[in-house]
């Protein structure tokens, strides 16, 4: 159970950052390096209210994994703001490896987790992504690092039970995602 100085705080936090429409965040967002509660009030204006960031915000899953409309774009995303880290299959470079099921904070294997890490930063140099990805951009990105997943699936514990029955490890033979959001469907949250 949440306490009352907590909902309150979360309550303010979206007041200031302009997310009116949500009353409040049923999940507690917290700094994965400090813990200390993040402020979404830092976050770009842009992409903060779509539905995909309300739902967020309230459940702490993540709307767009495993929607094939939103994996173009999210491979954009990925490409231009986290490869050069993370490499271009999440394989790893300066930064940890993103595709396995080896995380260098445990959390990331939840929704909620992983957009602490990626909104507020980490240690060494995971640096905070709200000035660069918007809200809705941070969770499409998330959709893509979870689609290159290569791990069991045992282990993939942001998939939901009918996703878990689909689900065929990341191989770059096999992605048939072209990295253009230009001619990409529509991406649309899941439960819309």
């Amino acid at each position: 159970m949440r306490s009352f100085s907590s909902v309150v705080r979360t309550m303010v936090v979206l007041g200031i950052a302009g997310l009116g429409a949500v009353a409040f965040a049923d999940i507690d967002l917290r700094n994965t390096d400090t813990g200390q509660p993040l402020n979404l009030d830092e976050a770009l204006p842009e992409g903060r209210d779509t539905p995909a960031v309300k739902y967020f915000l309230q459940t702490g899953k993540n709307p767009y994994v495993e929607v094939p409309g939103c994996l173009p774009k999210a491979k954009d995303l990925f490409l231009s703001a986290c490869s050069g880290c993370h490499g271009h299959l999440a394989e790893g470079k300066i930064g940890p490896g993103l595709n396995d099921n080896y995380w260098t904070y445990p959390k990331n294997t939840s929704d909620q987790g992983l957009f602490e890490t990626l909104f507020g930063g980490a240690r060494a140099q995971m640096g905070p992504q709200y000035l660069s990805l918007t809200l809705d951009d941070m969770l499409i990105v998330m959709a893509w690092v979870r689609h290159a997943y290569t791990g069991p699936v045992a282990d993939a514990e942001w998939l939901s039970p009918e996703q878990k029955k689909k689900f065929k490890p990341y191989t770059e033979t096999q992605d048939r995602v072209v990295a253009s959001s230009a001619a990409a469907p529509s991406c649309k949250p899941a439960f819309q």
